[in-house]
């Protein structure tokens, strides 16, 4: 199973920029798909965005596309989000999630890192 740690979290005031990065270990990183996902205080975490194995396929959320951009380097076992335009509403903590052989939907994620926006 992959082993990921999130982090570049912290305090930004809206219309700033964060930029968070997943690092994976353990199984090989470049045969899973990844995704970011959200939850806020009393709310249920929810999709952010999503990148398959070789970075070919993107998807967003509705709510981050044209502000938020997901990447991976397969080569440093690493995924991105750069966050943009960020608004009070982004506030949450950033999971990333590993889907592929050992990762069950919904079973791999990381500690998560938070993300505070000021308005």
């Amino acid at each position: 199973q992959v082993h990921l740690v999130e982090s570049g979290g912290g305090l930004v005031q809206a219309g700033g920029s964060l930029r968070l990065s997943c690092a994976a270990s353990g199984r090989s990183f470049s045969t899973y798909i990844m995704g970011w996902y959200r939850q806020a205080p009393g709310k249920e975490r929810e999709f952010v965005a999503r990148i398959t194995t070789s970075g070919d396929g993107i998807a967003y959320a509705d709510s981050v596309k044209g502000r938020f951009t997901i990447s991976r380097d397969n080569a440093e076992n690493t995924m991105y989000l750069q966050m943009n335009s960020l608004k009070p509403e982004d506030a949450a903590i950033y999971y990333c999630n590993a889907l592929g052989t050992g990762c069950p939907p919904n079973d791999c994620w990381g500690q998560g890192t938070q993300v505070t926006v000021s308005s």
